[in-house]
C-alpha cells in the first residue's frame, strides 16, 4: 500500500464506505493506491484510489459499533466528501444455516427489531454457489451472540443476517437522497455461540480494550483460544469482503458517472 495524498478533487468521493472496524475494510485498502489517513471529529477516515486505472476515489470512515455512531459517521462522510454511493460494509452474523463464514449478503431490505423497514434497490442477483446472497438484514441494538438468539431473530424478522449499523446508514442516505447499498460478510455462523468475552473486549468505538482482554484471560484462560479463532474468522471474512467490493465498485462508480 502506497501512502500518499490522493491526486485530484479530494472533496468528492465516488464511493463512500461506512464500517465499524478497520479490520473489516483493511484488505480493501491494501488494494488501493495512494491511501491517506486523516481524522474528522470522532472518526478516522482513509481515502485512496482503486479501479483498473486507479481513477475511482474511495473514502472509508470507521464509525465504531452501534447505530448512533454509524449515523454520525455517515453524516460526516457525506458532509466532507459528497460520495456518489454510500455503502454500509462489515461483519455480520448468519441467521440462516445456509450461510457460511465468508459468504456475502447484500440487503434488499433492512429491518430493526421493532419492525421499521427500509427497502434497498439491489440490481445484483444472488449466486449461492459463489457465496453471494441477496435478502433482508436486521439491524440489532446489541451484539447477538448465541445460536438460540440468532434463531429467534431469524424467525421474528425473516432475515438472512444481523448487524448493528446498516439501518442507521440507510436511513440517513434516504434522507439525503444518496445512493446506498449494504454489503455484509458473514464472520460468525450458526454452528456455535460467540465467546461471552467478545462483548467486553470491544469498546463502543469498536477498538480492542486491553484491560478487558487481560480480565477475560484471568477469568477464563481458555478464552484466548476462542478469541484467536474468532479473529482468524474475521480476517478470512474481511478478505472475502474486499474481493467482492473490488468486483462491484467499478460498476457502481460508472453508474454514478
Amino acid at each position: 500500500m502506497n501512502e500518499a495524498s490522493p491526486a485530484a478533487d479530494p472533496a468528492h468521493a465516488d464511493i463512500g464506505i461506512v464500517c465499524a472496524l478497520k479490520l473489516e475494510i483493511a484488505p480493501l485498502l491494501d488494494r488501493c493506491d495512494r491511501v491517506r489517513k486523516y481524522t474528522g471529529g470522532d472518526f478516522v477516515f482513509r481515502g485512496g484510489l482503486t479501479g483498473e486505472d486507479y481513477d475511482i476515489r474511495v473514502v472509508t470512515v470507521e464509525s465504531g459499533t452501534g447505530q448512533e455512531r454509524a449515523r454520525r459517521a455517515t453524516q460526516a462522510l457525506i458532509d466532507a466528501h459528497s460520495p456518489s454511493w454510500v455503502l454500509s460494509v462489515g461483519f455480520s452474523g448468519a441467521l440462516s444455516p445456509d450461510l457460511k463464514i465468508g459468504d456475502i449478503v447484500m440487503a434488499n431490505s433492512i429491518i430493526n427489531t421493532t419492525g421499521e423497514e427500509l427497502k434497498v434497490d439491489v440490481k445484483m442477483a444472488a449466486d449461492p454457489e459463489r457465496g453471494w446472497h441477496v435478502g433482508r438484514i436486521v439491524t440489532a441494538g446489541e451484539l447477538v451472540r448465541t445460536v438460540a438468539a440468532k434463531q429467534d431473530l431469524a424467525q421474528s424478522t425473516n432475515s438472512l443476517a444481523v448487524d448493528m449499523e446498516s439501518l442507521a446508514v440507510a436511513r440517513l442516505c434516504a434522507q439525503t437522497k444518496t445512493r446506498f447499498l449494504a454489503v455484509r460478510v458473514i464472520s460468525d455462523d450458526l454452528s456455535e455461540d460467540l465467546p461471552p468475552e467478545v462483548i467486553s473486549v470491544f469498546g463502543g468505538t469498536g477498538s480492542l480494550r486491553a484491560g478487558a482482554i487481560a480480565g477475560a484471560l484471568w477469568k477464563r484462560p481458555g478464552s484466548a483460544k476462542d478469541m484467536w479463532r474468532l479473529r482468524e474468522q474475521a480476517v478470512t471474512a474481511s478478505k472475502r469482503l474486499a474481493s467482492f467490493l473490488v468486483s462491484i465498485i467499478p460498476t457502481l462508480a460508472e453508474s454514478a458517472r
